[in-house]
């Protein structure tokens, strides 16, 4: 197995235990020769693996959009063979050593250094012409962005590893800060923009059903602006949000299609994956009922849209639920959104209000709230304070349990007291700590001194 030759930032040792669910399949004969023989079939297989990991370990059953979920309050599992779910994700302390609060790292910089081994293959090719170099670094820095993103929207102010491109003779590569980590991320989707415009008209490999629509160079550009406005609202750089909107997918008009998009696709063909988000353990957080807004007597569309009565109430260690998301995800191959026009809209409005367009803003927020809730319209002009708390509802609603979204908002928007405490001991984990075996491997890092709250 070429575990430390994909993982090789450091991780340099021993990836977890088994049970760990974060570890993705490693077993890849392949990378010698992509490494040394590389061909055009290669790496566009190569690349094909990339989107694999990519996926890896979102809609898994200790994936991003449960174990966020549970985070943020949109969701519980209530599996009897493993308390963690409550007990470490609720109720206490993220634990490093453990396949939840050790997750999120190990499967994403595996990607990482596919994604480095990728492009300097690439070059190497001589039947690949410039154009098709161009779409593959494009491609290749693009989705590396979104690796990265993953880790540091979870770890966040206990910073990541950003040097995926050393061998394996060198020194582990630093744990920087969250700021370096960003403006790496922005670095590589700006200069996939450049890469992108000097490709040709198609990618020399195939993308997933999940990129229909984004699946050419020009359109997947849109994806890469999409996924840098994002960024920039993360960065709290909301005027480089809108111009990275004004270059994306975004449809504001009067009619919008919501849902346009790039997703995660999974199916039950042989050798695919499924979504693991179905598991019957899995329930909506009451919450999410008694706090959507209504209509008269209807209640807002998306929670009626997302969210279903369960056949069977669902219990452990004190809580209990009645409702779940079978209505949002129903079955094994189901999509997981990656990007949606929903979002771009919603950046938009906070965009706009940050930067003093606050009648514009409101209309942006009036589009989502109106169309996709089916609510009645906001009005008079808000101050900060009555803004982010309209957004975060209106956020909350449109991107539910999609990807962590409102664990994510609740932090950066600095209001943590609207995720609810089932029980007066209860935690909110805010971060992730860095997984004890890259901790292990670096013998006094700073880094492994701080934790999840």
């Amino acid at each position: 197995m070429h575990i430390t030759r994909l993982v090789a930032l450091g991780l340099g040792v021993t990836l977890a235990t088994a049970c760990d669910l974060d570890v993705p399949d490693l077993n890849n004969p392949g990378i010698d020769d992509l490494e040394a023989n590389p061909t055009a079939v290669s790496v566009g297989a190569a690349c094909t693996g990339l989107l694999i990991g990519n996926r890896g370990n979102t809609a898994a059953e200790n994936g991003v959009v449960i174990q966020l979920g549970i985070l943020g309050r949109e969701a519980y599992n209530f599996d009897q063979a493993d308390p963690r779910y409550i007990g470490e994700l609720i109720q206490g302390d993220l634990n490093r050593g453990s396949p939840f609060g050790g997750n999120f790292w190990a499967g994403s910089y595996a990607n990482l250094k596919l994604g480095s081994i990728i492009l300097h293959a690439a070059d190497k090719v001589a039947e690949l012409s410039a154009a098709d170099k161009a779409a593959i670094r494009g491609f290749t820095k693009t989705i590396g962005a979104v690796d990265l993103l993953k880790v540091i929207v979870t770890h966040d102010s206990n910073g990541a590893v950003i040097d995926v491109d050393r061998d394996l003779t060198q020194p582990l590569a630093p744990i920087v800060s969250k700021d370096m980590v960003y403006a790496k991320i922005v670095s590589l989707l700006e200069d996939a923009v450049t890469d992108l415009k000097a490709a040709g008209d198609a990618f020399p490999f195939l993308l997933s059903d999940g990129y229909a629509g984004f699946d050419t160079p020009a359109t997947f550009l849109k994806f890469n602006r999409a996924i840098r406005a994002r960024v920039a609202l993360y960065l709290k750089d909301y005027t480089g949000a809108l111009t990275a909107l004004a270059a994306s997918f975004l449809d504001d008009t009067t009619m919008p299609d919501f849902d346009l998009g790039v997703y995660y696709s999974y199916s039950t063909k042989t050798g695919d994956t499924t979504n693991q988000i179905i598991n019957p353990n899995v329930y909506a957080h009451p919450s999410l009922q008694t706090d959507a807004q209504m209509n008269g007597g209807t209640i807002d569309n998306r929670y009626s849209r997302k969210v279903a009565v369960a056949m069977k109430g669902g219990s452990a260690a004190g809580l209990s639920s009645m409702i779940n998301f079978s209505k949002l995800y129903s079955g094994p191959s189901s999509l997981v959104p990656l990007i949606r026009n929903e979002e771009l809209i919603l950046i938009k409005a906070e965009a706009l209000f940050k930067t003093n367009s606050v009648a514009q803003a409101v209309a942006e927020l009036n589009l989502v709230r109106t169309q996709s809730g089916g609510l009645p319209a906001l009005s008079g002009t808000p101050n900060e304070t009555t803004f982010v708390n309209q957004l975060l509802y209106e956020r909350r609603y449109s991107l539910l349990f999609e990807g962590g979204h409102r664990w994510i908002d609740a932090r950066r928007l600095d209001k943590l007291q609207v995720l609810p405490l089932d029980k007066p001991d209860d935690v909110r984990n805010i971060r992730y700590p860095i997984p004890l075996p890259e901790c292990n491997a670096r013998p006094g890092e700073a880094a492994c001194t701080l934790g999840s709250t």
